[in-house]
């Protein structure tokens, strides 16, 4: 199913819109399970180059990935009819509306049942009001409805190391149209790989996805509703990425995750906190993170430091 889906999306991107966001299809038999795609060689992952050299030597480079994910959404806002019947026309599937269905899930699963109450901080009251309303933003995308891969990570964007970046975006095979803030996330918090991603090039990588987002949903350029939807965003997935506590907490002190964890949470109340939004849910994600960092002392450290922690830092 993962494969038609793959395939659907980048059918859908080059041949039904006539974008180069990904790499087109040149041959493909579903029931040998086979897709030939364009060589995108000599491309490179930023995420290894990121790696390599750090991020201030490839700023203008991510600078092309907050861009290139701008453009996929907003570019396809509006299509959403378009790929249901390309998706449809591939073969079985599951609706793509089931990719917010589980991240409401998660969301429930992680405020009611899990981490939340084992750390005696249970997101109640006001804050619960507010979740509330995230999710319903979440779910209601409106204007923001777009489409993503599903996965908006620097390993999934491949482009030039020098000059002109020409960046194709990869791995479309959890793509589904969803709140096109998800995708903005990563430039804001960080993801599965990273320590941090916070900072002024934080900012700025934000500001180039905004204005790219914006030449096809305008509404990006309301600075109430774009902050609204971004804080959604962000602190409903540091409130998932939560869900591993219970694992974390098993780990030797000294593990990067911890900190991440920690990092996670404050760094989606910044973001929050910087829009104006949600401000009893951010209290408690500041709240949450105090807490782990007293509960695990290994973690009580200060990762907004761009000396000991420069964005793009690596998790080991």
């Amino acid at each position: 199913m993962r494969l038609h889906t793959e395939l659907a999306a980048l059918r859908f991107l080059s041949e039904d819109l006539g974008l180069a966001l990904a790499p087109r299809v040149v041959a493909a038999d579903l029931s040998e399970g086979i897709v030939v795609l364009e060589d995108l060689a000599p491309r490179t992952a930023l995420d290894e180059l990121l790696r390599r050299d750090g991020a201030a030597a490839h700023s203008d480079r991510l600078v092309a990935f907050a861009r290139a994910r701008g453009e996929l959404n907003a570019a396809t806002a509006g299509y959403a009819d378009t790929y249901r019947a390309r998706r449809s026309s591939s073969g079985p599937s599951n609706p793509e509306a089931g990719h917010v269905d589980r991240f409401a899930r998660l969301l429930d699963e992680a405020h009611r049942d899990g981490p939340t109450a084992i750390l005696g901080a249970p997101v109640t009251g006001r804050a619960e009001t507010e979740l509330s309303s995230a999710l319903a933003e979440l779910s209601e995308p409106g204007p923001f409805l777009a489409f993503s891969n599903g996965d908006a990570e620097t390993n999934n964007i491949l482009l030039h190391e020098s000059g002109p970046a020409d960046a194709r975006l990869i791995d479309f095979e959890s793509a589904c149209y969803t709140h096109a803030l998800l995708d903005a996330v990563c430039l804001h918090v960080p993801g599965p790989a990273w320590m941090t991603v916070g900072g002024p090039l934080s900012a700025r990588l934000g500001d180039h996805y905004r204005g790219a987002l914006a030449h096809g949903i305008p509404q990006a350029e309301d600075d109430l509703r774009f902050g609204f939807g971004l804080a959604a965003a962000c602190i409903s997935w540091a409130i998932v990425r939560l869900q591993r506590f219970a694992l974390l907490d098993t780990r030797a002190p000294g593990d990067h995750s911890r900190p991440q964890l920690v990092e996670t949470l404050e760094a989606a109340a910044r973001t929050a906190e910087a829009h104006r939004a949600f401000p009893h849910l951010t209290g408690w994600a500041r709240h949450t993170a105090d807490l782990l960092r007293r509960r695990w002392p290994d973690a009580d450290v200060d990762l907004t430091d761009p000396t000991a922690f420069p964005p793009y830092t690596a998790r080991r």
